[in-house]
């Protein structure tokens, strides 16, 4: 399944509501295997919605995603594209009673059935390559804001997902802790893994996005590369916002 398609995400005319509030509306698009797509606009536009749809942490109202070929229609199937789908919040939710070690082995051993020898050489490897050999044994208390979403980027990391998904993943660090997070991003977009980023980081985007994604009110407003959105947007919109954030 979907091994025939270079497509790894589909989102095809999928709305969500909550309330009167209408979160997404009518939004398509396509995410390639290996392509790295970064999501802007301002707050309330439906971006941190669409990427929850993505892994069914939001139910759709209507339309359909269909993820590595495997449609978000019942519970089997969704639990088969959250085996495969990382995801990575603002707040980093570590459990606070496990090391950084237990909190990258945990799921390994719950979900991917690893021994405890596996999950923690996998752990071990990990915390190496978010910059963070020492802090095996360190609980997420005694742990900088920058250096705990780099232990949840791990923990994400574990499971061997096929796709990562990053909900504003620097928006709740001081300003000298996110360029330690995006450093590691940067990292994994250069390796070729399908990534889906909700941020306001503009750097991380020019540096490090395949296409750009701008949406206002829950709707799609421009979809192009980093280079067209920065240089030349086609809408006023979207020109208006860069205005905005880029002084």
């Amino acid at each position: 399944m979907g091994r025939l398609t270079d497509e790894i995400i589909q989102i095809e005319h999928v709305s969500k509501s909550f309330g009167h509030v209408h979160a997404v509306v009518d939004v398509s698009l396509t995410v390639r295997r290996g392509e790295v797509v970064v999501v802007i606009g301002p707050s309330g536009s439906g971006k941190s919605t669409l990427l929850r749809c993505i892994n069914h942490l939001e139910s759709v109202d209507s339309g359909h995603i269909v993820v590595d070929g495997i449609p978000l229609t019942d519970a089997e199937n969704i639990n088969r594209v959250r085996a495969e789908v990382g995801i990575v919040f603002q707040q980093f939710n570590l459990f606070p009673h496990l090391t950084a070690l237990g909190n990258i082995t945990l799921a390994q051993r719950i979900i991917r059935k690893r021994t405890r020898e596996e999950a923690e050489r996998k752990a071990h490897e990990l915390l190496e390559r978010v910059g963070m050999p020492e802090k095996a044994d360190v609980y997420p208390a005694q742990l900088s804001g920058g250096q705990q979403q780099r232990v949840a980027i791990a923990r994400a990391m574990a499971m061997d997902p096929k796709i990562m998904l990053f909900d504003e993943p620097t928006s709740a660090l001081d300003p000298e802790m996110i360029k330690e997070v995006l450093d590691v991003m940067l990292d994994l977009a250069s390796e070729g893994i399908t990534m889906v980023v909700v941020s306001h980081e503009m750097g991380f985007a020019r540096a490090a996005a395949d296409r750009m994604v701008f949406m206002d009110e829950g709707r799609i407003i421009e979809e192009t590369t980093p280079e067209e959105l920065f240089t030349a947007p086609k809408e006023e919109r979207t020109r208006q916002f860069l205005s905005q954030i880029l002084h």
